[in-house]
């Protein structure tokens, strides 16, 4: 009996023309980022050479032509297949810049115009016997108020904002759910002057009319903060996975327990950051705190509940309507004091959602 053994096929020229387009041909691992950076320096030349350089239309033509260039290399060398994939990245990373343009251009902006005057005197002096004309003059009256005001803000709005998510996730059913959901989306639309003169109504019920105080400027910003915390702490609880309730119960621990020990700490990260963007939401209103907390204090005023208490927005509010070119330096070194605020609050919250995150192994 004869064995017979069969030789493997030998490839044709269709089939190696088949492996040849998925593996032959690609563009180098650097080719993309060195691209870039010659599309970049030379529109640059061109728009030099034309005396109609900006940074808006040199990012833009610098992307179109990045973009053009690679689509058509990588259709000539790798195929339509992974030209096609290069085209949705390039549109993916443009997208991600044009949406950090407003971004960087405005930080830039303000870090440009407020740097003149931002100093160390300029952060601890008030405006206390300080005349509008005059180079002097600082914002530490506007820090205090801001950080009491908005502190006193937090204190009332997250614990009834978190309390609230918490019922509308763990205990709330059928229609009082839907009308809290209701009211909350309402409540998160309403513009902020509106707060402001709800309060101010209510401070006149309540005291008569024209007692503006600290305490007035931080209810209406919990009016604002309140609808927040409760959409993103809502958010944040149902993504608690429902395996650890159900092991909490399992093991005989009562709801309310399982709520404290389990469903919180676990979701304390994305709580700490809903939080966050409560405070930066409220923190650059201008318009409630004219109406309620006051446009006209010069000193230091750390008692919310006597007098009128400056704010950073409105002192910036302020310098700018008083014009003059003293006054504008004063209200950008003032946005600028804003922005690193906000900046230091959102690094402090990363700090403690980290510390009370539950510790993974």
């Amino acid at each position: 009996m004869s064995m017979t053994t069969t030789q493997p096929p030998v490839p044709g020229p269709e089939t190696g023309s088949a492996e040849n387009n998925l593996t032959s041909g690609a563009l180098p691992n650097r080719f993309p980022l060195v691209l870039l950076v010659a599309s970049g320096m030379v529109v640059a030349g061109v728009l030099a050479a034309f005396s109609s350089f900006g940074v808006v239309l040199w990012a833009l033509l610098t992307g179109v032509a990045y973009t053009v260039i690679v689509v058509t290399a990588s259709v000539r060398i790798e195929g339509r297949r992974k030209a096609t994939d290069r085209l949705v990245t390039a549109l993916v990373y443009s997208a991600f810049l044009l949406a950090m343009a407003p971004l960087v251009s405005l930080l830039y902006t303000v870090a440009g115009y407020g740097i003149d005057r931002f100093d160390w005197y300029f952060l601890t002096v008030s405006m206390n016997g300080v005349l509008p004309s005059m180079d002097a003059g600082g914002v530490y009256h506007a820090i205090v108020g801001t950080l009491a005001i908005t502190g006193m803000a937090t204190l009332i709005s997250v614990p009834i904002g978190v309390l609230t998510a918490v019922y509308l996730v763990e205990y709330a059913q059928g229609r009082l759910k839907k009308v809290i959901t209701f009211f909350v989306d309402v409540m998160t639309g309403i513009p902020s002057i509106v707060a402001g003169l709800f309060v101010v109504a209510l401070w006149m019920m309540l005291f008569g009319p024209g007692n503006t105080n600290g305490a007035a400027g931080a209810i209406s910003l919990a009016v604002l903060m309140i609808p927040v915390v409760v959409r993103s702490s809502e958010e944040m609880l149902r993504l608690v996975p429902r395996d650890l309730r159900e092991a909490s119960y399992a093991l005989g621990v009562p709801k309310w327990r399982t709520i404290t020990k389990v469903v919180l700490p676990t979701s304390a990260a994305g709580l700490t950051t809903g939080i966050m963007l409560a405070i930066a939401r409220v923190i650059g209103e201008t318009a409630p705190l004219v109406l309620t907390a006051g446009s006209s204090a010069v000193s230091i005023n750390w008692n919310l509940f006597d007098g009128q208490m400056m704010s950073l927005p409105v002192f910036i509010y302020s310098q700018f309507r008083m014009g003059g070119t003293v006054n504008y330096e004063r209200a950008w070194a003032a946005a600028l004091t804003l922005v690193l605020t906000v900046m230091l609050l959102f690094i402090l919250a990363r700090v403690i959602g980290r510390l009370f995150a539950p510790k993974s192994r």
